[in-house]
Order: C-alpha cells, then structure tokens, then sequence
C-alpha cells in the first residue's frame, strides 16, 4: 500500500521547530489528525525514530495553518503538541515559539501577499482565541530569513519577527486569575495561577528547596521534584476550572527566582514533563504579568515597576528572553492589556512528508 504524501514546510519557530501544514490537507475529523499527526512526529520512541520530531517536547510540535473566517484575521493558526513517547496529542494549548514562523510560512504557502519592505499578517491562535501581529521581513516581496536579529537558544542571528500579542488574558480558562486569587496554598506550596497567553502555575524555587539557576539537566535528573510539582500541578488545574489535566500539557508550571545575570529575574519553566531548553513565548507572557502583579509570589524577586508599558528581561536556561507587556493597576485591580516579543524564524525543508496510509 502506498504511502500518503502531504506537502509541508519545515520551519525553526523561535526555539522550537516542527512540520507547518495547510489544514485542508488534513483530517478534519481530530482523533483522525491525532493519528496522522503520531505517525508524521514518530511519537512512541524516544528519538522518534520512525518520523520527523527530534525527540524533545520543542520538536515534536504542529502548526497548521488556513485562512481566517474572523472578520479582524488574515490566517488562522491550528496547533498541536504531540508527545515524544506517550502517543498523545494536545490541542488545547497554542505555542508562541511555533508562532514566530506562521507569518513567513503564510507568505511562503501562498495564503499572504508579501509587502515591498515588511509584511503584516494578523493571526488567531485558534486554541485560544488569541490576536496575534506579526511583523515579516519582506524586502522584494520575498521572505528574508537572513538578519541581525539574536535570540537565546539559537545560534547566530536571523532577520527578527515583531510580536504583538492582544486579547492574552484569560483566553484558556476565561479569566486572568483563574481561581479568583493571586496566591493559593496547594500542598504546602504558594503559587500563583495565572492565564496570560498561557494557563501558567507559578512558584518560587526556594519553596522547593531549589535555587531557580539549575540547569535543564539538573532539573530533568530530579525526580523527586517533577513528582511533587506534578502533584500540585493537578490540583491548580482543578482549582482553575480545568479539570483533570493530568493528560494534558496545560497548565504549565514555571519557577521563579532572583536574578543572577543581567535579567530582572530567574524563571524554570516546565512543558510539564520536561525542563523548557529557553522558555516559551506564550509562557513567558504570563511569568511576566506575575512579576508586575503585585501580591503575587514574584513580591520581592525583583524591584517591581509600575510603568506601563514595562519592558522585562528573564533569565532562563540558555539567556535571557525580552517581553514587553502593556498593563493597568489601579482601583478595578490588575489587568493586562498586550504583550509584545521579537523573535526569529527560519524556513529548513520544504517538500513532502510521507505517512502509512
């Protein structure tokens, strides 16, 4: 039997990488997608072996993309997060990183025109109902990939990608404080639970007796810490309205800590199972908001700025990761209004992806 050819692109979103899709090329029916998805990722072994993921949470993600019906739109953006091993796929979250690169896919794919110098393509993250700008450079009507743009995680430089990010608050769970209060008490550990971009469980490191400056491999190697954060992971999720979540990779969980380098503060963020290599986009949105929200477990990690827009820096595992978010605090409480990042995307492959029919 013959196998069945899908024409994709193979592009780096920020620090994550993976196949991007026109999604009429695909099952419409989702468990149908979910198994194409497994076969083309190779989920079920550790380097997925058998497809094309690269056998981490960061290159096993899925952007699918088609023209947007919303009358604000230019294209609607379909993810997906297909495990490693487990053979599951979540379609509840949206990945910022992945992100980065539907602009310049959307022109190469033919759904955008390109602009003479930039070109801005206004996307809807369908999983959560997120508005997205997206700012490409375009100089001859062609993509540029080439630049001189640096981001952490990545080596070299690239042409840069502008984010803006509108409508972040409350887009998984209907509120920017999910549980109604910027600290809650689970299992013997303060966090604050948070939905900005993403659904985020926050606490500080030292409440788990660690630093918040270990490394990806200190942090993967201990066990006894994943289990007690998955632990109270499950119980934010119920506590925000989520329900049993232990199947799916929101909300995620991140640590905070004082700087060490030349960031505002540290941040360990979790995708859960694994320690993010950098920290992801859409994440770092909301360890952001939980930083100028005051009352939150980030009071005292840093000297909090009441300025808006408020432009900060977070630490993470390979450097640093700049985020800028526009707010309000006042009578009516803490509110976020958007949240902007300069990223880079890069076009790898483009051709056929084959899949057992």
């Amino acid at each position: 039997m013959p196998q069945q050819a899908i024409p994709f692109l193979f592009m780096r979103g920020g620090t994550s990488r993976g196949p991007f899709f026109d999604r009429s090329h695909l099952p419409e029916d989702l468990d149908d997608l979910a198994e194409l998805l497994i076969k083309a990722v190779g989920s079920g072994h550790s380097l997925n072996i058998d497809g094309i993921g690269g056998g981490a949470a960061v290159t096993t993600k899925v952007a699918m993309l088609s023209p947007s019906d919303d009358d604000w739109a230019d294209i609607d953006y379909f993810f997906a997060q297909v495990g490693v091993e487990d053979q599951l796929v979540d379609y509840k979250p949206t990945c910022g990183n992945m992100l980065t690169a539907i602009g310049p896919a959307a022109i190469e794919m033919g759904m955008i025109e390109p602009g003479d110098e930039t070109t801005e393509v206004r996307i809807r993250a369908v999983n959560t109902g997120a508005e997205v700008v997206s700012v490409v450079q375009t100089p001859g009507g062609v993509v540029e990939y080439q630049g001189d743009a640096a981001i952490d995680g990545v080596p070299g430089t690239a042409a840069p990608v502008q984010l803006n990010f509108r409508k972040v608050a409350g887009g998984a769970t209907g509120h920017l404080l999910p549980t109604g209060n910027l600290r809650d008490e689970i299992d013997g550990i303060e966090v604050t639970c948070m939905d900005v971009a993403m659904p985020v469980v926050m606490a500080r490191a030292d409440a788990f007796g660690l630093t918040g400056h270990e490394t990806r491999e200190e942090l993967d190697a201990n066990t006894g810490f994943f289990a007690r954060m998955e632990a109270v992971r499950l119980r934010a999720g119920e506590a925000m309205g989520m329900g049993d979540v232990s199947n799916s990779v929101t909300p995620k969980f991140a640590l905070l800590a004082r700087a060490q380098n030349a960031g505002s503060f540290a941040a360990r963020y979790f995708m859960p199972w694994q320690t993010h290599p950098t920290l992801a986009v859409t994440g770092a949105q909301c360890i952001a908001a939980c930083a100028l929200a005051p009352g939150s477990i980030a009071d005292g990690l840093w000297d909090r700025t009441n300025a808006a827009p408020a432009a900060l820096k977070i630490e993470h595992p390979s450097g640093l990761l700049d985020v800028t978010i526009d707010f309000s605090n006042d009578t009516d409480g803490f509110h976020v209004a958007s949240a902007g990042l300069t990223r880079t995307a890069r076009k790898l492959a483009a051709g056929q992806l084959f899949v057992p029919d």
